[in-house]
């Protein structure tokens, strides 16, 4: 049996992707050298607003693994942009980097980031699997609680 195409794999998992996003500041939403795309990052958002919280503080472990499943999916729509509109071109996610709105006491930035590596995983199998950082910091642009950039090889 063939393998689904990625647009099958979003269909199934009830997944729209939205229009991408604007630069809010001095620069792009993606840059491509060879067969590597950088994608800027992306900040989490709910019903088209910023999703404003901290983790630890007024979030919960499982709200920030939504947030960063949110913005796993603008990453995609992103990504389908700098693909021509075709992710069946992603060779392989490379590198995901998450930072994590978060007291200084609060330890589960990995747990938080799992939301958008398991979507990944999900959508592209074994070329989702990635390498990753995530980091807890004081403050993330707009107050949102988790902001994600990434790295892709594309054929």
């Amino acid at each position: 049996m063939p393998a689904l195409s990625v647009d099958a794999k979003l269909k199934a998992l009830n997944i729209e992707l939205p229009t991408i996003a604007t630069p809010a500041a001095s620069y792009v939403m993606y840059a491509q050298t060879g067969d590597t795309i950088f994608l800027s990052g992306h900040i989490a958002k709910k019903d088209g607003k910023v999703w404003v919280g901290q983790l630890g503080k007024n979030m919960t472990t499982e709200e920030g693994r939504q947030a960063a499943r949110a913005v796993a999916i603008d990453l995609l729509a992103t990504l389908q942009a700098a693909c021509g509109g075709d992710l069946n071109r992603v060779k392989r996610i490379v590198k995901v980097m998450s930072l994590v709105n978060s007291t200084s006491d609060f330890t589960e930035q990995h747990l938080v980031t799992n939301g958008a590596s398991d979507l990944f995983g999900e959508i592209f199998g074994e070329q989702g699997k990635h390498a990753r950082s995530a980091f807890g910091v004081a403050q993330i642009p707009l107050g949102s609680c988790v902001e994600i950039e990434l790295i892709a090889e594309v054929i």
